[in-house]
Order: structure tokens, then C-alpha cells, then sequence
């Protein structure tokens, strides 16, 4: 009986440990599109754990107290819904991804390259004003989170041509290059952080469009010290 007895107290003590330990832990959603979701240039495929941007900062941060939560998707918008899939437009799923994983800290959101495409007929603004509808959801459903914007990778120049994707147009890339200003503009408007991904990294040019291999780990590398210019190593 007392071996039990024992044997309860420390399963007991284990258990506050690990609540105290979930309490404390940094959470953060990650929400974008294909490169976040890790999608490799020219192919359908994903990048492995441990290669794709959010999950190299999972693998740095775990254990010093931080949940990176993955939710990117291939053809993901801010607002816009895509005429062939459904499911894309981002203001539509974020308000439940909030909820089912809640509690959240941080909320990053990385979208507006989908955005870009012609059949959107969207200029660098009015995406932003997407961004910005993004913003107000995180704020009316879950309340005090930190929300870090970051504005995309700019496409590369020849995306539209043959041989690269006909969804966009001559126009696209110009569009791209111009929402590192206007996101930054609605960052500021509503007192978020805001992190430039074209300062960091480029497209790949097999595709003008995603993030190759180095490119996850610069990225990842300007995110995770933003997360810690934050919070700091060890999160509390």
C-alpha cells in the first residue's frame, strides 16, 4: 500500500510538473501558404521535418519552452477564394484553427503570394487589407495573442513565363515586391510586429515562386531571432 501510495504522489508530482511546464510554454501558430507548408520547388511534394522553415524553429525551440504549430496550405490567400479549390481563402479558416488550438501566445502570419495572381485582380493594398482582416480575427479571437506579419518573398520575375506557373501574370511579380510596404503600413496601423521575408530570402529559380532548401533556413533563421527579440531563450 505504500509502495502504491508513493508510486501516486510521484505520478501526481510528474503531472503538476508537466502542467506548470504546458502553462509556461510559448505557443505559436504558423499560417501561410505552400511555403510554409514546405512544398518543394518544381514538385508536389513537401520538404522533410527539419528542412521546412517552421519546423527548424521548432526543432531550436522546443526544448527551451516554445510549440511551433504548423498550418500552411498550398494556394492559401489572405481573403480570396480560389475558383478550382476549395478552402484557400484564409479569413475563413483562421477563426477555427484560433479555436481548436488555443491557448496560442503568437500568431504568425505569412500570406499574400496566392494573392498576386491576376484572377484575384488584387494590386499590393488591397491584399494587405486581407492581411489586415487577418489581424482583426486574431484579435477577436484570441484576445491578447502577439501576432507577427510577415510579408512574402517577392516572386522572381519570369514566374509567369512558360515553363513556370501560368497562374500568374507579367504584372504579378511587381505586385509581390510592393507588399513588403503596404503590410509593413498595416502593421503599424495595428501595432503588430512585422518581418520582411524578401529581405531574407528568394525564390528558388526552378520555380521563381518557393523557397528552396536555403532559403527555409534563412527564413527560419529571421523568424526565430524575432521570437526571441521577444520572449527571449527560454520562454516563461
Amino acid at each position: 500500500i505504500y509502495h502504491i501510495k508513493g508510486l501516486d504522489c510521484e505520478l501526481f508530482a510528474k503531472f503538476q510538473f508537466q502542467e506548470r511546464y504546458w502553462r509556461t510554454m510559448k505557443r505559436i501558430l504558423c499560417f501561410g501558404d505552400s511555403n510554409t507548408w514546405g512544398l518543394i520547388p518544381g514538385t508536389d511534394k513537401r520538404f522533410a521535418d527539419g528542412v521546412r522553415w517552421t519546423s527548424i524553429i521548432r526543432n531550436d525551440l522546443e526544448q527551451s519552452g516554445y510549440e511551433i504549430i504548423e498550418e500552411g496550405l498550398c494556394g492559401r490567400t489572405t481573403i480570396f477564394e480560389d475558383p478550382d479549390r476549395i478552402g484557400r481563402a484564409g479569413d475563413k479558416l483562421l477563426p477555427v484553427f484560433l479555436e481548436s488550438h488555443a491557448p496560442l501566445d503568437m500568431v504568425i502570419i505569412m500570406l499574400g503570394t496566392n494573392d498576386c495572381k491576376p484572377v484575384y485582380n488584387a494590386d499590393a493594398e488591397t491584399i494587405a487589407h486581407g492581411a489586415e482582416r487577418l489581424i482583426k480575427q486574431v484579435r477577436a479571437y484570441a484576445g491578447n495573442c502577439r501576432i507577427l506579419l510577415i510579408s512574402p518573398i517577392e516572386l522572381g520575375n519570369d514566374v509567369w513565363q512558360e515553363g513556370y506557373d501560368p497562374q500568374f501574370d507579367a504584372g504579378s511579380p511587381a505586385v509581390s515586391r510592393n507588399l513588403k510596404y503596404t503590410f509593413a503600413k498595416v502593421a503599424r496601423k495595428h501595432g503588430t510586429d512585422i518581418l520582411a521575408a524578401s529581405d531574407h530570402a528568394k525564390p528558388s529559380s526552378i520555380d521563381c515562386e518557393h523557397l528552396d532548401e536555403n532559403g527555409h533556413n534563412a527564413l527560419a533563421r529571421a523568424v526565430e531571432d524575432k521570437i526571441l527579440s521577444i520572449y527571449g531563450r527560454a520562454a516563461s
